[in-house]
Formats: C-alpha cells, sequence, structure tokens
C-alpha cells in the first residue's frame, strides 16, 4: 500500500510529533475549523506522555517517562473538553536522615500542625519552618501572577517584572543564583536540600551557576498551576495523551503513526513535508508546519544550523513492588512518605558533592534521588488482583548523571549508577527494597532504568534532555517572536518543549503555536 493512501494531498496544517504539544495544537486547530494532519514516527502517539507496561505479564500500566502533572492549565482542558483528572497529594515530601545516631526525616504535608511538627523534630526549634512558610509564600505570590501569562503573547522582561511586582521576590528568582536565598533564608542543610532540589529536576547545575539555569528550572517547578502543586494523573500520563488524541481526531484532526517526517521545505507561504513509512515514502503540502519536536531536530528538518547541543542528565527507575518496604525512621508511615516525593541523598552539601563529582566525569558516590508510588494515590494503574494483595509503584527520578558519563559503555554504567542509587535508599530502610521488588512472568525482578541515552534512543530527546534543551525565561528576547513559537521561516513554528515556556508536561507551547496560526492576519 502506498505511503500516501488515505491521505489528502495538502492540509491546512501538518504538526510533526504526536506528542502531547502536537496534539494540543491539532485539538486547537481542528475546533477552529483547520484541516489538520499528525505525523508521528512511533508506533503511537503520546510521546514522553505514555503509560505502557514494562513487566511481562504483569498488569501494571506505569507513567513510563513522564509522571506528574503541574504545568498543565486548566484552560486548555476545559478548552477542548478533556476526559482528564489529576489528583492532589496529602503529602508533599518525606526526606530521611541519620542524625545524632538516630533515623528521622522531615515530613512536609498532612496540615500545617505536622509539618510544624516535623520541623520542629528535624531541627529543634521553629527557625526552619517560619523560614519556610515565608518563603513559600513568596513563590505562591509569584505563581499566581506569571502562571496565566504562559498562554498568552509573550510579555517582555519588564512587564513580567511590573506584574510580578514584588522586587524582592524578582532578585530571589530571576536576577541571583537561587543558592544565595536558600543559604541566607534557611540554616538546616537538610531543609536547604529539599528547597534547591526544584532547582536541579532535569537540570544539571550548581546552586550558584552564573548562567541561572538553577533559577528557570526552579521558576517552572514552583509556579505551576498558579500554586506549585504537583499532581497524580489518574490513569497515568497516558490517560492525558489519549484524552488529546481523542479531542483531535473529534475535532477533525487525522492522526498518523509510523510516519516519519524527514525533510521540511518551505518558501515562508507553503510548505512541502516529506515522510516515509514502512511501505514507502509521501509528501503532503501544508500552509503551516508545526514541529512537535526538539529544535535540534527541527533544524535538520530545515537544514537550518542546529543549535547549541543538548544534554540531560538524570536517571528514571520504574519499580513494582510486592509491598511498601518498611523506614528505619519509626515515626513516619511508608504509605505517608512514599505518596509525596521522597528525597534520597538530597542534602544541600551532599547535592554540591555530587554536581561536583559528576562536573568531574564521575558518577556521584552518593546519587541523589527522589521517588514518588503513583498507586498509594491513583491505583487504577493496577489491576484488580494486583490492589487487592498490597502491590505499589515506585517512580525514581535520579540527579546529576549528565549523558557523558554513560558514553563509554551505556549498559555498564547504567547498571553501577542504579546499584548505587537503590544503596542510598536502602540506607533508609528496615529491609531491602530487592526483597520488596515483584518478579514479572519470567521470574525477573520489576525494575527499569533509563538513562540520558536511553531516552535519546527511544524518544529522540537530544542528549536525552527532558525540556529539549536549557530551560528559558517566560518573557520575550531577541529572536522569541510574539508567541515564543516562532522560527525563522514565517509558516514554520516550534511547538516542543524547546519552545520558550516549554518543558515539562504542559500543552503550553501546542496552544500557543496553534494560536499564533489563528492569530495571523486573512488566515
Amino acid at each position: 500500500m502506498p505511503a500516501h493512501e488515505g491521505l489528502h494531498r495538502s492540509y491546512d496544517a501538518v504538526i510533526v510529533g504526536g506528542g502531547h504539544n502536537g496534539l494540543v495544537a491539532a485539538a486547537y486547530l481542528a475546533r477552529a475549523g483547520r484541516s489538520v494532519l499528525v505525523l508521528e514516527r512511533l508506533g503511537n502517539t503520546g510521546g514522553a506522555a505514555v503509560s505502557t507496561r514494562p513487566f511481562a505479564g504483569v498488569d501494571a500500566r506505569l507513567s513510563r517517562y513522564s509522571y506528574l502533572v503541574s504545568l498543565l492549565p486548566k484552560k486548555i482542558v476545559r478548552d477542548l473538553g478533556l476526559d482528564f483528572r489529576v489528583r492532589t497529594r496529602n503529602v508533599s515530601s518525606y526526606t530521611p536522615v541519620e542524625r545524632d545516631g538516630r533515623s528521622t526525616g522531615l515530613l512536609v504535608g498532612g496540615g500545617e500542625r505536622r509539618t510544624r511538627e516535623a520541623f520542629a523534630r528535624l531541627t529543634g526549634g521553629e527557625h526552619e519552618y517560619q523560614a519556610w512558610q515565608r518563603f513559600y509564600a513568596m513563590t505562591g505570590r509569584v505563581a499566581r501572577k506569571i502562571f496565566p501569562t504562559l498562554t498568552e503573547p509573550l510579555p517582555t522582561r519588564d512587564e513580567l517584572r511590573l506584574r510580578v511586582d514584588d522586587e524582592e521576590a524578582w532578585r530571589v528568582l530571576f536576577e541571583e543564583p537561587i543558592g544565595v536565598a536558600v543559604e541566607e533564608r534557611f540554616s538546616d542543610d537538610l531543609v536547604r536540600g529539599v528547597v534547591l532540589t526544584d532547582a536541579l529536576i532535569g537540570t544539571f547545575a550548581d546552586a550558584h551557576d552564573p548562567s541561572l539555569a538553577q533559577n528557570r528550572c526552579f521558576l517552572y517547578h514552583v509556579i505551576g498551576g498558579g500554586t506549585g502543586a504537583w499532581d497524580v494523573p489518574v490513569g497515568g500520563m497516558g490517560a492525558l495523551t489519549d484524552a488529546l488524541a481523542t479531542a483531535a481526531r473529534n475535532a477533525g484532526a487525522v492522526l498518523v503513526t509510523g510516519h516519519e517526517v524527514v525533510g521540511i521545505a518551505t518558501d515562508g507561504r507553503a510548505a512541502e513535508v516529506s515522510y516515509r513509512t514502512a511501505d514507502g515514502e509521501g509528501v503532503v503540502a501544508a500552509r503551516h508546519v508545526l514541529v512537535n519536536a526538539s529544535p535540534q531536530e527541527l533544524a535538520a528538518l530545515t537544514g537550518d544550523q542546529p543549535p547549541t547541543p543538548a544534554e540531560g542528565a538524570q536517571l528514571k527507575v520504574n519499580m513494582l513492588l510486592k509491598r511498601l518496604p518498611r523506614l528505619k525512621d519509626s515515626e513516619v508511615d511508608p504509605r505517608e512518605a512514599f505518596s509525596g516525593t521522597f528525597h534520597i541523598a538530597e542534602g544541600y552539601r551532599q547535592l554540591a558533592t555530587a554536581h561536583a563529582q559528576a562536573a568531574a566525569g564521575r558518577l556521584p558516590d552518593a546519587p541523589p534521588s527522589e521517588i514518588y508510588c503513583h498507586s498509594l494515590t491513583d491505583p487504577t494503574i493496577l489491576g484488580r488482583d494486583l490492589v487487592e494483595q498490597g502491590y505499589q509503584t515506585l517512580t525514581l527520578f535520579g540527579l546529576h548523571t549528565p549523558a557523558r558519563l554513560f558514553d563509554r559503555d551505556n549498559d555498564a554504567v547504567r547498571g553501577e549508577l542504579l546499584a548505587s542509587t537503590l544503596a542510598q535508599l536502602d540506607a533508609h530502610l528496615a529491609e531491602p527494597l530487592a526483597d520488596c521488588l515483584a518478579t514479572d512472568a519470567d521470574g525477573r525482578p520489576c525494575i527499569e532504568a533509563k538513562t540520558p541515552l536511553d531516552l535519546e534512543r527511544d524518544l529522540r530527546l537530544p542528549g536525552g534532555n527532558i525540556f529539549h534543551r536549557a530551560l528559558s525565561w517566560p518573557y520575550a528576547q531577541e529572536h522569541t517572536g510574539r508567541w515564543g513559537v516562532e522560527t525563522r521561516h514565517a509558516n514554520v513554528l516550534l511547538c516542543g518543549a524547546g519552545a520558550v515556556r516549554g518543558g515539562g508536561v504542559s500543552g503550553v507551547p501546542g496552544h500557543n503555536a496553534a494560536m499564533a496560526v489563528l492569530a495571523e492576519v486573512g488566515d
């Protein structure tokens, strides 16, 4: 069967890539009456926001790559009529630590009284809790001002600064390394580390990095939804992309998988998109092309100069357990500790040491990571038998492991890093995690790990970078265009995570690319 069979020769918009941002753009444009074609290389839509069954013969549908939701505006869910829900987590985080010869930790959540008592138990006083309250009250005010702007035309820096209307907050978040604020406001090493982690998720940087890459990462982690809360997608992350695909199709968009785009030719007014399938090659014409892929991929498709290579720096681990492990800190219920974000080896000094070791070309001695249990908040991802038997999922995200560390032997380094990371977790458990792991139909432990090189291979994330490139400030800069999705080709837009205000599961670049198309005069 020819590759082009069933497709029209031309569309108002052709979208390259069926990840969540591409599906958002497709749904908006199709609902506006445009003819839309989505070409997806893989055998399924969803990109990194998918749910899969990674363990043979086990009825556990895990969010294999992206796993929590914060930056998705309710506006997009409402506009597109998505059948999609999230659930809040009662506990924000738990961070275990060994102090004065005893196992203790910091539990944040479960109500103000419990959080206050947890701070006092760890630090022996009120100072750190009061500092915590003041600091996050400040970020909350900033979140309420900035988050609504993500789906508006890009403000200038001065316009955003006026909107924030808080010179102290602007200085802390936009002008000086976040490490300055952390060290000025907090005294306890563990508390400092918990605050800093939001600046490092998917970003390889030190607290005092002069580039402020860590500040941009921190900003996006605390503004989501105007609250900074990170919620659990009911049914797993694939529930979102399934709902988006349904919305796009119902609006009239055509979604095809197994179609790899290999070139885009454009004169700025009309474009031709070349693709190949297992059965042959084809070309389709378009008035607009929206690229839901990395800036590197965009450059390769258009023949432009590629941007600076990106690099990821994380380890992603999916696990299924027969039961949650017991903790050495007997004052905390594992069901609470793992329902929030469980921080491992993320004290402030530990994070600095891990970064320095990785920057010097070696795996950290104590790899920092964080874990959460999806199934405690949303058991629907597990089959009924697994739920009744008490099975639980664990998702681990490791920090400070740049892609360059895996170049010599990805498989060997992956194994070494996984063992070292789990050893850091075991140090705080009353029983080895290995004793709690479920086994698949072939008797193998239900655990899989993905390095940056694995993500680059599987999903074409450049260098395994989950944001496609360094996150941007959410305001206009030179060459960013009105919506932050524009390219040097007038009718080719970047609607992936590498767009301005991209990164994370947000749908924002997809929304903004669609708005850019619909805003064109006379279009």
